[in-house]
């Protein structure tokens, strides 16, 4: 049982993520401060004569302010603005204040520095439309019905804690990515945009073909000066389009100054094979970032030019882990474990802090309904499964978060018979990770025969995928491409590229099964239909896009109306002919 049960069932919670029972033990909390302070002072009060012996009065009346201002929460009480701002395929480590040093972020690097950086934050699934689902609802991938998937049709049932704020005198709206890729609709069959109202019409001449020209810092101050009512806080969602493929090829080098040297053997993964293609594209992947901070860093400008800055809570994340072969859309370290940073100068107590605790980016949405003093059992979202993230904001001693954090996924993009995903739940804890593969017997990144799309086309990938030819070099398209056991298990201190599959391994065995327990019972308790035995509905869903449904058979038929845009022609594999490989 994880601590943050036990705090919540000290006061009659029957579950630690219901809000309403998280604002009786904030309420408790603070009454029991407040009448323990009251009833100090009365004693120092009724004490008084004796004590001015040995005290001086002004001693006095200090204690009693120092312990007033403990009372009670150290966030104010106005409603903070909110920008928040999500790249698209960035993992942990490549942020300049993460030690990364061919990848230059100043602004991520400001808002760490003068606020808080997160050492250990999630995404529950590892994919664009999935994670983005997990963040606006609160709610883990299972919990989503079709918004379980990539390119789904998006449940009408949840809501938004955007649309929430929206309701409740937030002024709302993004720029760049929002929801994506999917099909929202309401209940009239009408358009339904799950962040309200789209500021993209400002463009600019990008530095590469394949960067936006989506103006996003231009389109974020075309909103503030449009906003009618100053006075009423506004939430805006950055949605950068990067780093996501594809790239420019050579552009980190040319256009962005770097060099292939100032990557270090250390810098490039171990299931990557270190030769300039791979670099060059490791370089590109660091020029679009660099470009997502610098259209962060004009938006930090602007709000301190209107004097916004103070009061407005800035999150910088990314959606999922880099667009890479064995990171994006899988449910490794490097694919979930993301940057995360924070700052808020009005808001955020004892700023330059570290955070270790493991946060899930279901944590996000009761947090911004909390600071904008919404419970949210008066708004119409389905139950949140996440935890705020309020104390940490304060610096709150008492806060005890759970231990872990679950990850897991299902269908995301196309290239298996009959639409099947590939089915995966996991739990970190303690840095080690634990992942339940339900389906070991499909291809993990897609059929070979339809180019594994669930890995975007890319040197990096064409590199690895000629690597299978080769048997004394074969093991990259293993890591990458190949069939896995059932279960596996990482010690991710000291291999967090998880290549190590501890399973069997008798000196984990117990961590192995406490672990494994702990995942199943949580999903028991969270209704997940692949644990109650009818987990294969994920795989009835229509997709969002008609033309990946069926994608398998009418490749093999031909069909020339098929769209696979992100993959390259030469994806496409025929193993028939390479023996060691097991199919």
């Amino acid at each position: 049982m994880s601590k943050g049960w036990k705090r919540a069932n000290m006061f009659g919670a029957t579950n630690k993520n219901d809000t309403q029972n998280k604002q009786i033990y904030r309420t408790s909390l603070s009454l029991f401060r407040t009448i323990f302070v009251t009833d100090l002072t009365l004693l120092i009060i009724t004490k008084l004569p004796g004590l001015m012996k040995k005290f001086h009065m002004f001693h006095i009346l200090l204690v009693i302010s120092v312990l007033y201002q403990c009372k009670s929460s150290s966030i104010p009480a106005k409603k903070p603005n909110i920008l928040f701002a999500v790249m698209d395929d960035v993992t942990y480590k490549h942020m300049g204040i993460y030690g990364c040093n061919w990848v230059r972020t100043p602004n991520f690097d400001r808002i760490a520095k003068n606020g808080l950086l997160f050492t250990r934050a999630y995404t529950n699934n590892a994919k664009c439309a999935p994670s983005r689902a997990n963040i606006l609802t609160g709610r883990n991938s299972w919990q989503l019905e079709e918004a379980a998937n990539h390119w789904p049709h998006f449940p009408q049932k949840f809501v938004s804690f955007v649309e929430v704020l929206a309701k409740n005198g937030y002024q709302v709206a993004y720029t760049g990515k929002g929801f994506a890729p999917a099909v929202t609709k309401d209940a009239h069959g009408k358009n339904r945009d799950l962040l309200i109202r789209p500021y993209n019409t400002i463009k600019t001449l990008p530095p590469t073909p394949n960067i936006s020209n989506v103006d996003y810092a231009a389109n974020f101050e075309a909103f503030l000066s449009e906003q009618k009512d100053n006075k009423l806080p506004f939430f805006f969602w950055y949605g950068g389009l990067e780093p996501h493929r594809g790239y420019e090829y050579g552009s980190g080098t040319i256009k962005g100054n770097k060099k292939i040297t100032d990557l270090k053997q250390k810098d490039i993964f171990s299931f990557f094979p270190d030769n300039d293609s791979v670099r060059t594209d490791l370089l590109d992947y660091a020029f679009e970032i660099e470009y997502f901070d610098l259209q962060l860093g004009k938006m930090l400008d602007k709000l301190q030019e209107i004097g916004e800055l103070n009061n407005t809570l800035i999150v910088v994340t990314s959606d999922n882990g880099m667009s890479f072969p064995r990171v994006k859309g899988q449910a490794y370290e490097y694919s979930n474990h993301l940057p995360l940073a924070m700052m808020w100068a009005d808001g955020i107590q004892s700023p330059g802090r570290t955070v270790d605790s493991y946060m899930s980016f279901i944590d996000f949405a009761p947090t911004f309904l909390e600071l904008a003093h919404i419970e949210q059992q008066n708004t119409n979202m389905q139950p949140i499964t996440g935890s705020s993230l309020v104390t940490i904001l304060e610096n709150d001693p008492v806060e005890n978060r759970d231990n872990f954090v679950l990850i897991g996924k299902e269908r995301h993009d196309i290239g298996r018979p009959h639409d099947q995903g590939y089915p995966i739940r996991g739990i970190v804890q303690d840095n080690m990770l634990y992942i339940h593969n339900f389906k070991p017997e499909r291809w993990p990144a897609g059929n070979p025969e339809t180019g594994y799309p669930n890995t975007d086309g890319s040197p990096t990938k064409s590199v690895i995928l000629r690597k299978v030819h080769t048997p004394q070099e074969a093991f990259f398209w293993e890591w990458s491409f190949g069939k896995r056991p059932q279960e596996e298990f990482y010690n991710l201190q000291t291999d967090p590229e998880c290549l190590h599959n501890l399973m069997g391994d008798s000196s984990y065995s117990k961590q192995y099964r406490n672990m494994k327990e702990l995942l199943f019972t949580k999903l028991r308790e969270q209704q997940d239909p692949r644990i109650l035995g009818h987990g294969d509905v994920f795989e009835l869903y229509k997709y969002g896009d008609s033309r990946n449904e069926n994608f398998y058979e009418r490749y093999l038929n031909h069909d020339k109306k098929l769209n696979w845009g992100w993959i390259n022609d030469t994806d496409f594999q025929d193993l028939s002919t390479v023996p060691y490989i097991q199919k």
